[in-house]
């Protein structure tokens, strides 16, 4: 019988932690590597770029959850914000130079994708799953089935609707088994896809 996953609320010192299970799920998503499309400095910069966004913007929501190994050490991580919760405009100033830090000469091409995001955010009131990954070897293993399905399990109870951007065309399919459904599709300019997913409040 498979051993259930576990999951344990995020709290400030598993930044490092999440940060690096991030940076090694999106090692090769499509938008990440549009912003950084060096591999060797993807590799350095995007858990520099999960870390600035975790410390800053969502960990302080507390809303974001781990998926831990039997030995306890990290397997993946969802950063969420939940409706009440929306970052101040002060934490977004402070995630600057963490950003510049992250994508180096590439932080135009990371704005972009950020105010693209920000133009197309719905103003319906809305959990947020802002990111969501498992470490490579980790994929297959049930633990980013248990982060998502944790954490709507919560959201449904409070009747509210969830919102996600897909990145990877790959992953709609698996959005879609969980109630989420594409809103639309949006090009970054020069870019790869996106796909806005909606998923509407249960009654």
């Amino acid at each position: 019988m498979t051993e259930p996953k576990r999951l344990r609320a995020a709290t400030p010192g598993d930044v490092r932690a999440a940060a690096d299970a991030l940076g090694a799920a999106f090692q090769h998503d499509p938008v990440m590597s549009w912003i950084l499309p060096d591999e060797h400095r993807r590799a350095v910069g995007l858990p520099r770029f999960f870390g600035t966004m975790a410390r800053h913007i969502f960990f302080p929501a507390d809303a974001s959850d781990l998926a831990v190994r039997p030995d306890g050490s990290v397997a993946g991580a969802a950063l969420w914000t939940p409706p009440e919760r929306q970052p101040a405009a002060s934490a977004e100033l402070r995630v600057v130079p963490g950003l510049i830090r992250a994508f180096g000469r590439r932080v135009g091409a990371g704005r972009t994708v950020g105010d693209l995001l920000k133009q197309h955010h719905p103003s319906t009131p809305h959990w947020y799953l802002a990111m969501i990954g498992t470490r490579p070897e980790d994929r297959g293993a049930g633990y980013g089935h248990t982060l998502l399905r944790s954490r709507l399990d919560r959201i449904d109870a409070e009747g509210a609707a969830a919102y996600l951007e897909s990145s990877n065309p790959d992953n709609v399919p698996y959005y879609e088994r969980f109630g989420f459904t594409v809103t639309d599709e949006i090009r970054i300019p020069g870019g790869p896809p996106l796909w806005l997913m909606w998923r509407a409040a249960r009654a």
